[in-house]
């Protein structure tokens, strides 16, 4: 059973290895030395930054990470995501991984992110609407986010060529 918790110092060697990992790496543009975790999760897992870092849990086994946030609360992203598509007042991203390579391809993202969409309507009720950002040649996230048919979705495809990012829009319609 998937369940999710806060990041902690404790999961950032973890997250060191999932962000320096192939699979990750070539999608995620971070360093991935302790340093460097500390530096980008630290503060959520704090709670001094207003995103949160969420870890997925299957069975006590941490197997991915999805961080949410308000758009409002980061300008640059918002501003990003406006060139791309329509980002109404409320809006909330995601962004997701599945930290081990032998878990990619099993449906494990189509779960997290379903169970990840669940829990942030019940968490945030204010958030009108939710942008999941990815990249044009991401094949397997763009899988995973075209399986479910969530209401009030749609996909917005951007051929942007400088930064290759797509949307996908899941509204609480």
């Amino acid at each position: 059973m998937l369940t999710w918790r806060h990041v902690t110092p404790d999961d950032f060697p973890l997250l060191s290895r999932w962000l320096a990992a192939p699979h990750v790496s070539r999608w995620w543009s971070r360093e991935a030395s302790l340093e460097a975790v500390e530096r980008a999760f630290g503060p959520s897992a704090r709670r001094e930054e207003p995103n949160e870092d969420l870890m997925a849990v299957v069975d006590v086994v941490p197997v991915g990470l999805v961080r949410r946030s308000f758009l409002c609360d980061y300008p640059v992203g918002l501003l990003d995501l406006a060139e791309i598509t329509l980002v109404p007042t409320g809006t909330m991203a995601i962004g997701f991984l599945i930290g081990d390579a032998v878990n990619v391809g099993r449906g494990l993202g189509t779960e997290m992110v379903s169970s990840a969409l669940d829990n942030l309507w019940a968490d945030h009720e204010d958030a009108e609407c939710v942008i999941v950002a990815a990249h044009v040649d991401n094949s397997a996230s763009w899988r995973t986010l075209e399986r479910p048919a969530w209401p009030g979705s749609a996909a917005v495809r951007s051929n942007r060529a400088t930064q290759g990012l797509t949307s996908v829009i899941m509204c609480t319609g």
